[in-house]
């Protein structure tokens, strides 16, 4: 049985894969932010008020493990801009270290194996 999901979700299609090394759930999860980040930025968008492409989430990727009530989650935002910002936690969420994708996927490491 897999310990480890790995979601992508770029609008609405979502993607999921399953892992039991943290190791390789860690590589396709670097892979999978780079080959977003590499793809055009978001243009502005106008609807009631302007949002910028850095307001706007292109795509989320998210690392999840086994846990019924607290499974340990990490993941990244990819902005419209390109820009990625790292988190941990479900509900609550708490930022990660890093402004590239090796960079949070070591602060991912270091969270998820506490």
């Amino acid at each position: 049985m897999a310990n480890w999901k790995l979601t992508v979700r770029i609008g609405p299609e979502v993607s999921r894969v399953k892992f039991d090394d943290l190791d390789q759930a860690l590589e396709e999860t670097r892979q999978q932010i780079e080959a977003i980040a590499a793809d055009a930025p978001l243009n502005r968008v106008k609807a009631i008020r302007d949002y910028e492409p850095d307001q706007l989430v292109k795509a989320r990727v998210e690392l999840s493990g086994k846990g019924f009530f607290s499974a340990p989650t990490v993941g990244v935002d990819i902005r419209g801009d390109n820009s990625l910002l790292g988190f941990s936690g479900g509900v609550t969420r708490k930022p990660l270290e890093g402004k590239t994708a090796k960079q949070i996927v070591a602060s991912m490491r270091d969270t998820l194996q506490r």
